[in-house]
């Protein structure tokens, strides 16, 4: 079934990953035993990738989907001569060290996502394909093959038991995804059982119906099999492949086929065990043959030819189709275009006003033709979100004849489309948007209604850990969406998306601020960006007796004062409630009143600024301040001071119109006059 050198060559990733595990007494080394087969055959005979340049663009993308098995990747990734030394190995879990428990992106050199939570991984693998794809329809051309390579992931029971893997499984097998190929690790067992209590059902089956091609490989040793069922989904270029490999959790060592071996080390004696049967030498640890190091390393000179031969087709792509190469150096490079916001609108004061996520539909449409790296779409919901791409097509291959097409775009079906239909699913939505991030040449956007910002947290956490450039356009955003009731009217959502470290919340007043917000949504690079939007239309400030919009890249600004006198009150506000706080203001101002009224769209980018600088807005000596939100108060005690006052709402919604819930909920312009009347009495 394998020579001596491949044998050689997988024991070694087997014996390098329980040594390290060992020596962190800490990790899972049950899949490292049994799935170092498969990983040896993908990594030395089919993975496309440069260790010594691990970005290179046109590379193969391999996702550690079951990312407890931190140690194979590791040492995989020493092996074929990335960046990552044997010192590096010695130090894994440990503080400061490049090997963390789990893969994280821009931690380690060659980890392409940051895995862990499982299902995520896979669902990221799938926003990798369709960033292939969908850079592949719109660069290459005929003679000129620019955008070319595979997703490949290897995932676990535990992956496949995640709903968010079905979400994305089952989108993936509409959209045809040829070019996505999961290794499935069928170990049957779990961290804390075997999956025959938990998880009964016909995986291959599932996938088939999901349109998935399958493939079956009876024994995770057999590596003309492995090598032959990767050759085969390779060549199956009309749907996503799944592979079932089976294996045996911690293969070759006392606790084979037992959980035991799943989370924990196996122990000195085990580890000796292990080693004996399958004819590994006890001593030294770490032990890396020569002739199987030469024969990893390889993949040093293949991946050198690999890129040497794209660079030199992107040479000849550049001269014969000069736009496009510009075009796609800049998405590679992830630089926005020369002017691309030149077309956003400037809105008009007016007391009517309109709906943020209007606002938010007509800039996103000012300038999408100017970024060809912007695409996404919503959880079913862009009607009411208001982030259809108009003229963009639609991202699929092609709709069968007869097909129900409503809800597409009028430029039709393609990959080359920039409207990506999610369908019924924020998780996968949000995981996928990571993949295209993590994948580059792109800005994703995905978009649903803030409450349902619950279902995607874990992807958006995610993308904050890894400062992935995504975007999350939710609307709907406070209980004044109205009839539809407490199940959807956003309370504490707010608080606890604020909460999530390197996550920068937008929720824009008006039209003009939500025009500033996209730009720095755009412009931000570093970290995902949500905004929060509105269902209901708010006024459009008057921008002749308030400061400029473009306040809101401070995060908190004074709106306006009281002319000629110090403020003895400052009113806070953020979003749709910022218009309360002025009309409140003006009554009192007639009643004498000094009052600053203070927009606060984005705390993050307020407490980033210098304490002169918000001092400058909040002025210590003031202590009357009042905020103003429609949601839970939690976390604005940091803006008030110990005299300050929160007109929230700490308790669920109701089904009425909006226009009730604001009054019964103190949410008027005479209820936050009232409010601050009673804080300047005290």
């Amino acid at each position: 079934m394998a020579d001596n050198l491949d044998q050689k060559c997988i024991n070694t990733i087997r014996f390098l990953s329980v040594d390290m595990l060992q020596k962190a007494n800490s990790g899972h080394p049950g899949l490292p035993l049994d799935a170092a087969p498969m990983a040896y055959v993908l990594w030395t005979r089919w993975l496309k990738y440069h260790p010594a340049n691990p970005d290179w663009f046109d590379r193969d993308r391999f996702v550690l989907s079951a990312g407890h098995g931190s140690a194979l990747l590791y040492s995989l990734l020493h092996l074929t001569g990335f960046d990552l030394s044997l010192d590096d190995i010695k130090q894994f879990r440990q503080w400061g060290s490049k090997t963390p428990g789990h893969p994280e992106r821009g931690h380690t050199p060659g980890v392409e996502t940051t895995t862990g939570p499982l299902g995520q991984g896979m669902a990221n693998a799938v926003g990798m394909a369709i960033a292939e794809a969908q850079l592949a329809a719109r660069y290459n051309r005929p003679g000129h093959t620019v955008i070319d390579h595979c997703t490949y992931a290897l995932v676990s029971d535990g992956d496949l038991m995640e709903g968010v893997a079905s979400e994305a499984a089952s989108l993936a097998g509409d959209l045809k995804l040829g070019k996505l190929i999961c290794l499935y690790d069928q170990n049957s067992v779990t961290l804390s059982a075997g999956t025959d209590i938990t998880f009964g059902e016909d995986v291959r089956r599932r996938f088939d119906a999901y349109g998935w091609h399958t493939i079956a490989v009876a024994d995770g040793n057999d590596l003309i099999a492995l090598d032959a069922a990767l050759e085969t989904a390779r060549a199956k270029t009309t749907r996503p492949t799944m592979i079932l490999v089976r294996t045996h959790l911690g293969y070759g060592s006392p606790e084979q086929d037992q959980f035991k071996a799943h989370g924990s080390p196996l122990g000195e004696e085990s580890v000796r065990k292990t080693k004996q049967k399958l004819g590994w030498p006890t001593e030294p640890d770490f032990l890396i043959p020569n002739d199987a190091l030469a024969h990893f390393r390889q993949a040093q000179r293949r991946g050198e030819r690999w890129e040497a031969a794209w660079n030199e087709r992107m040479a000849a792509y550049a001269q014969a189709f000069p736009g496009l190469h510009e075009d796609l150096q800049l998405l590679i490079r992830r630089e926005l275009p020369k002017d691309w916001d030149a077309g956003i609108p400037s809105f008009p004061a007016d007391a009517k006003g309109m709906a943020t996520r209007d606002a938010s539909g007509k800039v996103m449409n000012a300038f999408v033709s100017k970024v060809p790296g912007f695409t996404g779409g919503s959880a079913d919901l862009d009607p009411s979100t208001m982030t259809a791409l108009k003229g963009q097509g639609d991202f699929h291959p092609g709709a069968a004849q007869g097909a129900d097409l409503q809800g597409t775009d009028s430029a039709g079906w393609s990959y080359a489309g920039r409207n990506v239909h999610f369908g019924v699913r924020e998780h996968a939505m949000g995981a996928i948007a990571n993949g295209l991030a993590a994948h580059g040449g792109m800005i994703p956007f995905g978009s649903t209604f803030l409450i349902f910002s619950d279902y995607m947290r874990p992807p958006v956490r995610l993308a904050a850990l890894m400062k992935l450039h995504v975007i999350h356009v939710f609307t709907h955003d406070s209980v004044a969406l109205g009839e539809d009731g407490p199940t959807h009217q956003p309370v504490e959502q707010l608080a606890n998306l604020r909460a999530i470290p390197n996550l920068l919340l937008i929720r824009p007043a008006d039209a003009n601020e939500t025009a500033v917000a996209w730009r720095v949504a755009m412009e931000t690079k570093d970290r995902p960006v949500l905004l929060a939007l509105t269902r209901q239309k708010v006024p459009t400030l008057d921008r002749e007796r308030c400061a400029a919009a473009d306040g809101l890249r401070r995060g908190g600004y004074v709106l306006f004062d009281t002319p000629g006198r110090k403020p003895e009150l400052i009113l806070i506000a953020s979003g749709s409630e910022v218009s309360l706080i002025v009309a409140a203001a003006e009554r009192l101002q007639s009643d004498g009143v000094a009052v600053r009224c203070v927009s606060m769209p984005c705390w993050k980018l307020f407490d980033a600024l210098s304490q002169e600088q918000r001092d400058e807005v909040l002025p210590p000596s003031v202590g009357a301040r009042l905020a103003v939100e429609l949601g839970v108060s939690q976390g604005w005690e940091r803006y008030l001071g110990p005299r300050g006052d929160m007109l929230g709402i700490e308790h669920f919604g109701a089904s009425a119109p909006a226009e009730v819930l604001l009054e019964k909920f103190g949410f008027t312009a005479d209820g936050v006059y009232a409010r601050a009347k009673a804080l300047l009495a005290r």
